[in-house]
């Protein structure tokens, strides 16, 4: 019988026991390295939270939204982008625990996870259920800053949403993993997200509705958001939070995550950084 490739490990009797020791092992871990970080967490509530009040406060009197999916009635700016900033929330903190994969890669702390008598996949799995949980939490925290500063917030719908947040945060994490996978210095990381975070947050109906873009012309726009994954997440957040449906945007968020999650499980090295480092030395 042909033996399994190495990013599948082997599964033993005492795979279980070690498997949930292992994930709680490392979702504290992050947990805790994450509660010593105080600035991480403002950054995260800070960044958008500038543009719910600033760029909010002066787009509403400009823009106003008729009734669209899945908006019952006729909706002001600031409560439209209430979802599309909780997506931004958790696009950029699966991108910052893919950078932390990166800088464990460097720094051998991989390559000491990875001895435990575990898959590699599982292990880069519970390191996107740690990073997804931590997403979670922050998108929280910003819709109760939301609210608390007077933009109506459907509570009974958010609650409804936490599994699709919890999607939509490994998907991010699942699209972060891949990247960390093919770069390999740790200062290409921060600039290349540059060329992955914003394009996917502009292209896609952060700001205003995706039709926007087929009215004004712009037809090349419109179809790159129509495939933009994180529009995708966005708009199941939105439809989630307001008790409606949205089949397509739920398959394409699992589909991607699942993509995007074995391609980085089979490819990913974790003695890269090390072996670059002794090749200089």
């Amino acid at each position: 019988m042909a033996a399994a490739p190495p990013w599948m490990g082997k599964v033993t009797v005492a795979w279980p026991a070690h498997a949930l020791r292992a994930m709680r092992a490392i979702v504290w871990r992050e947990l805790f390295k994450f509660l010593r970080q105080y600035g991480r967490l403002a950054s995260a509530i800070v960044r958008p939270a500038l543009w719910l009040i600033v760029v909010g406060a002066g787009m509403s009197h400009i823009l106003g939204f008729s009734t669209n999916p899945p908006y019952p009635t006729q909706t002001t700016f600031q409560e439209y982008i209430v979802p599309s900033l909780v997506a931004m929330v958790i696009l950029f903190n699966g991108m910052q625990s893919s950078l932390s994969l990166v800088y464990d890669r460097e720094v051998g702390t991989m390559r000491l996870l990875l001895t435990a008598p575990l898959p590699r996949w599982y292990i880069l799995f519970c390191k996107l259920v740690a990073g997804t949980i931590l997403s979670v939490i922050q998108s929280y925290a910003f819709v109760a800053l939301a609210s608390a500063v007077g933009v109506w917030v459907p509570w009974t719908g958010w609650f409804l949403a936490l599994p699709v947040l919890f999607l939509a945060g490994l998907m991010m994490g699942s699209i972060g993993l891949l990247l960390s996978v093919y770069i390999r210095q740790l200062e290409n990381f921060a600039g290349t997200m540059n060329f992955v975070i914003f394009p996917m947050f502009f292209i896609s109906p952060s700001l205003f509705p995706i039709w926007f873009f087929e009215e004004a012309g712009a037809d090349f726009l419109y179809w790159a958001a129509s495939v933009n994954p994180f529009t995708h997440a966005m708009e199941l957040i939105r439809f989630t939070v307001y008790r409606e449906a949205n089949p397509t945007a739920l398959w394409v968020v699992i589909g991607t995550t699942v993509v995007c999650f074995v391609l980085a499980a089979i490819a990913y090295d974790p003695q890269r950084g090390l072996l670059r480092r002794r090749a200089r030395n």
